[in-house]
């Protein structure tokens, strides 16, 4: 379990992150067109994972902007934006904001995403939802870099989540 903060106030995470070499846990998670994908569908490719609780945040808005301006300079990267947003609206985001270079997914489905990678927020008022949180994985889905943000209301810090996927 991870401690984290809302404005200030402690809240908790149902797990904590995946250890740094280990093999990332596996996941279904829907895209935007409503297919399910998991972790094998971007084999081959370095991942940086954003979590984020919900892209209707000026927080993670923010953050998938960020991602989705860095992606585009990062061979063979995928960012794939995590969060219990549905599906269209997550799409409708990206759609307003011009952001083509993320991969929104959806907690939709299933609800094991949270629980496996540690994320889950368990009280507080946002409790059910995902916290903020980035995972790099490298090609071979090894967990190379992970950030637990300590403040749910701040970006994470990018320089390293960069410098990590462009090392891994």
């Amino acid at each position: 379990m991870a401690t984290i903060a809302l404005h200030g106030k402690p809240l908790h995470t149902v797990g904590s992150l995946p250890a740094i070499g280990t093999t990332a846990p596996d996941f279904t998670l829907t895209t935007s067109g409503l297919e399910d994908v998991r972790l094998s569908d971007f084999k081959g490719k370095v991942k940086i994972l954003s979590i984020v609780p919900s892209l209707d945040t000026g927080t993670c808005a923010a953050s998938a902007r960020r991602f989705d301006k860095e992606a585009g300079t990062l061979p063979d990267t995928v960012v794939l934006n995590v969060s219990r947003d549905l599906p269209f609206a997550a799409d409708r985001f990206c759609k307003a904001e011009g952001l083509d270079h993320i991969a929104t997914l959806s907690e939709m489905r299933g609800r094991s995403f949270g629980k496996d990678w540690g994320v889950e927020m368990t009280d507080g008022p946002l409790a059910g939802l995902l916290s903020r949180a980035v995972v790099v994985l490298d090609r071979n889905d090894k967990v190379v870099y992970t950030q637990q943000v300590p403040e749910v209301s701040q970006e994470p810090d990018y320089a390293p989540v960069l410098k990590a996927a462009r090392e891994a």
